[in-house]
């Protein structure tokens, strides 16, 4: 019997990718897995509906993916993600090229669902909500060799007002611990020795299960797991930072002391919009706190601009905060009014060339920030893990950056690394967002 080859193209986000990982762990038993679409007689398409950029980049993609049916070897395409629990039904009548449609839920069952289509040439949609399940399974990695994303919760229970994450994802669930412990030790055999700790907020781990917050002791737990070197948060929503935790990052050796904080804006008035449940005063005391018990430590955080109702007033505010407080890495976004969700349906929207004029504006100001910090890191030493090969450079990361969103180190390739070593580096100059160094003497693997 033939076997048949399976490409994926993944969109969005780290919980998107590990959902991927986990489709093409479950599809690999009985299909063949390729990089390349055009080989591919299957392809699927993972995708995001989070904001109305992201939703377009879906769209394109099946449309993409679905020509080449035409031009190449492709007899089925899936399409399966955020994009398709928010828009099933709806998705798959506008575009009949798709032949399975599956929610972020439905595809235990997708090898079942393939033979179905191949032997009765039976489309198929199944997007079944669910506040139960939690995608786990055996995963072909997507990242690099040595690093990997560790998803410890699902679904979220903040209903922010600009969201639509509970809708699709569910309410907050977190895995039992010794089902994490065990990925992670499975991902510690397989050379992993960087796990990225994700959930739609980090903080919340334990609270349904345990009754309280129990991350850093996870973080204890992981730390023990033979073989893995960094362990690195994602998502931890300021309000709910609590003391044990900032204790466990500033005394556990393998917590590299980075920490993504989504604040989204500093005005009060704002995020009471935002429906978060902070303000201005206690989102500074969270950053002043975390600075002073976990020296070095880099913060990364989110904002948006335009937000329903934001002044003048309220951005400048924002501008002379991010001026101020000189945040290691920030992402700025243009507020998306998405349907169903209460901010959508606010008054006082922001023209969207105001947004757009003040997320450049904010960039400016981050740009300047980065260049002033990364000027101060030239003549320091710093672990760095290796992730790759440039020409006559090898690529690393210090603890300051996550793959894929943070700076990179180039480093001159004047000694044999592998991919993943763990070196010590003189960082030489700057670059922007980059830095360029030298690895010393003394350095572990």
């Amino acid at each position: 019997m033939k076997k048949y080859k399976v490409g994926m193209v993944s969109l969005g986000c780290d919980k998107n990718r590990v959902d991927a990982e986990i489709i093409l762990g479950r599809m690999s038993e009985q299909y063949e897995i390729t990089n390349n679409p055009k080989e591919a007689d299957i392809i699927i398409v993972n995708t995001c509906g989070f904001i109305e950029s992201a939703k377009q980049e879906s769209i394109d993609t099946i449309l993409e993916m679905a020509e080449y049916k035409n031009k190449y070897k492709c007899k089925m395409l899936i399409a399966t993600g955020c994009l398709t629990q928010r828009y099933g039904k709806e998705l798959q009548e506008l575009m009949p090229e798709i032949d399975i449609t599956l929610g972020v839920n439905d595809y235990e069952k997708i090898n079942e669902y393939i033979m179905n289509f191949i032997n009765n040439d039976e489309k198929l949609i199944e997007v079944n909500y669910s506040d139960q399940k939690i995608n786990e399974g055996i995963r072909i990695l997507t990242t690099k060799s040595h690093t990997a994303y560790l998803r410890i919760a699902e679904g979220c229970n903040n209903f922010c007002t600009y969201c639509i994450i509970p809708k699709i994802r569910g309410k907050f669930r977190s895995r039992d611990k010794e089902s994490i412990i065990k990925e992670a030790e499975l991902l510690s055999k397989s050379g992993v020795k960087e796990l990225i700790l994700i959930a739609q907020d980090l903080t919340m781990y334990g609270t349904d299960l345990y009754g309280g917050q129990k991350l850093h002791e996870l973080l204890r737990e992981l730390s023990k797991v033979e073989g893995i070197e960094w362990i690195r948060l994602l998502y931890c929503y300021p309000e709910e930072i609590y003391d044990e935790l900032i204790d466990e990052i500033a005394n556990n050796n393998k917590v590299v002391k980075y920490l993504d904080l989504p604040i989204q804006h500093i005005s009060s008035s704002v995020l009471k919009k935002m429906g978060r449940r902070t303000n201005k005063e206690a989102i500074i005391n969270k950053i002043d706190t975390l600075r002073s018990k976990v020296p070095g430590i880099a913060l990364r955080t989110s904002l948006i601009v335009g937000f329903p109702g934001e002044t003048d007033e309220n951005f400048e505010e924002l501008e002379k905060f991010l001026e101020n407080y000189k945040l290691e890495n920030v992402g700025v976004f243009a507020y998306s009014q998405e349907e169903d969700t209460p901010a959508a349906k606010m008054e006082c929207q922001v023209d969207e060339e105001v947004k757009i004029q003040r997320q450049k504006k904010l960039m400016v100001v981050q740009r300047n920030v980065v260049k002033e910090q990364n000027k101060l890191k030239i003549g320091k030493i710093y672990d760095t893990i290796i992730d790759g090969k440039n020409g006559e450079y090898y690529i690393g990361r210090s603890y300051e950056m996550a793959p894929e969103i943070d700076g990179l180190i180039y480093i001159k390739k004047e000694k044999s690394l592998n991919l993943g070593d763990i070196v010590k580096v003189k960082i030489h100059d700057v670059m922007e967002y980059d830095l360029t160094g030298e690895v010393l003497d003394e350095f572990s693997k």
